[in-house]
């Protein structure tokens, strides 16, 4: 039952659309009528409004760590675990949006930071390095994505890789338009606007 409860109240957090929120309050409109069409802090940034855009990753990141961080103190290190994937679940389809929602990066990156700090660390890391070189942030999160399970296991955390790595591909299987447009070249750049 703890478990189920912490589920499903990691599920209604990671459903609150914050994208939709800050751009609303930021007098932006419909975010999903705009770019891409996501939720996400990538397609804010293309309205321009850098703080909004600045505003939503920080929500959602923070979205995942305090699911991970409230059930932690409840039941551990699994229920801490469970609380995230169903943050990240949320977000990717939430409920208060008919199941459409956003890719899940800033939010899978705020789960990694509080299951294992260093870790998250490296994939913040790995995104930034990308997105500093390529201009892409999609390229950039495939890539911390694909990586993280690895920093997992190399820092020694076997009994949360299994779970990142579920989350990573979570992560990758929404990017699967991305992954065309990249292969395409058609893939638009950071700061790009609608």
């Amino acid at each position: 039952m703890t478990y189920l409860i912490a589920a499903l109240a990691a599920y209604l957090l990671g459903s609150v659309p914050f994208g939709l929120v800050t751009s609303r309050l930021f007098g932006l409109g419909d975010i999903r009528k705009i770019g891409s069409g996501n939720i996400g802090a990538t397609n804010v940034l293309r309205s321009g409004n850098k703080l909004a855009a600045f505003l939503t990753l920080v929500l959602d990141a923070g979205k995942g760590a305090v699911a991970v961080l409230v059930a932690r103190q409840f039941g551990g290190e699994a229920l801490a675990g469970v609380a995230g994937l169903a943050a990240m679940l949320g977000h990717l389809y939430p409920v208060f949006l008919r199941f459409r929602g956003g890719k899940g990066v800033a939010t899978f990156l705020g789960t990694l930071l509080a299951l294992a700090f260093p870790i998250g660390l490296a994939a913040c890391a790995t995104w930034l390095a990308v997105a500093l070189i390529f201009r892409i942030s999609s390229l950039a999160a495939l890539v911390a994505a694909a990586l993280a399970p690895v920093y997992m296991l190399v820092w020694h955390h076997p009994h949360t890789a299994a779970l990142v790595l579920l989350m990573s591909a979570l992560v990758i299987f929404r990017h699967g338009a991305n992954i065309r447009r990249l292969r395409d070249g058609t893939e638009p750049r950071i700061g790009a606007k609608s």
